[in-house]
């Protein structure tokens, strides 16, 4: 293994679960949440559907090799990453609720994901499950990091405390980013398969999303105005989120001798750090 593969961010040597809760108001919000945006709202209701139980899989699948672990900077960071994806697992749980009682699918999303996920881990080895787990932290973290490098990202989000929630969940998705990575790697996993499992995943994974947005928008009865549809889908060519410099980054990871941590980003944490949790943090009266 090479310097490069073992290489670490002095920012990523400790991945602190924060203990925080989000107060979402009891008052109704706008069905589209996401700047009125039809499909954005709804692409967004389907990714938060999809944290609680992808979050947990992607816990057992770092939690079945952390007594293989025999580096305690990595031991400590497994236990960061656990804590972290447990406060993530139930905040989202929150924030569907919320959804659903606005008509989004989240619990159908959660019921059915659910099943897959245990399917998968009955068909596929625990090295390929973690694989898996190494290649979707590779796609929260690239589009975290977009959301908290792109003004025009964040603007999307309005000021609710949806915003917020994505913001924290974006600064801990970037602070563990690696940690699967890494656990995968020392217990052994080679190159092959992790790359092999990526370029599945880098086209399925969108595939499904948009599906299910497709799916979720018959539900809407704002969904049968053609041109509304039309216009909010085309919107999609300017969102942040679908530049050549995202799909740059995704594509990197089928490289071989890829690393999490090529790409630096300190000073975002840094900023992003003080901007939330700092003094005059915005989100410091969320932290229990």
């Amino acid at each position: 293994m090479t310097a490069n593969q073992n290489r670490r961010q002095p920012a990523q040597s400790t991945v602190q679960p924060r203990r925080i809760r989000f107060r979402y108001p009891a008052t109704a919000w706008p069905r589209h949440f996401v700047q009125g945006d039809l499909v954005m709202s709804h692409m967004i209701a389907h990714l938060s559907a999809v944290f609680p139980e992808g979050e947990d899989f992607f816990i057992r699948s770092v939690r079945r090799f952390s007594d293989q672990i025999t580096d305690p900077v990595l031991k400590d960071q497994v236990k960061g990453f656990i804590g972290q994806e447990v406060t993530h697992s139930r905040e989202h749980r929150a924030l569907n609720e919320r959804l659903h009682e606005m008509g989004y699918r989240t619990r159908t999303v959660d019921r059915v994901l659910k099943r897959r996920l245990k399917a998968a881990e009955g068909r596929f080895t625990p090295l390929r499950c973690l694989a898996i787990t190494a290649a979707l932290e590779h796609f929260t973290a690239v589009f975290a990091e977009t959301l908290l490098a792109d003004e025009q990202a964040q603007a999307l989000l309005g000021t609710t405390e949806v915003r917020s929630m994505l913001l924290w969940h974006a600064i801990e998705e970037s602070e563990h980013r690696s940690v699967a990575f890494d656990v995968y790697r020392a217990v052994g996993g080679d190159e092959a398969l992790r790359i092999r499992v990526m370029r599945i995943i880098r086209f399925s994974f969108p595939f499904t999303v948009l599906l299910n947005t497709v799916i979720s928008l018959f539900g809407d009865r704002a969904a049968y105005h053609p041109v509304r549809v039309i216009r909010s889908f085309a919107a999609l060519r300017r969102s942040p989120f679908l530049t050549r410099a995202v799909f740059q980054r995704l594509g990197e990871y089928t490289r071989p001798g890829f690393h999490p941590d090529d790409h630096d980003n300190t000073a975002l944490l840094e900023h992003w750090s003080a901007e939330l949790f700092g003094e005059q943090g915005t989100l410091v009266d969320r932290l229990h």
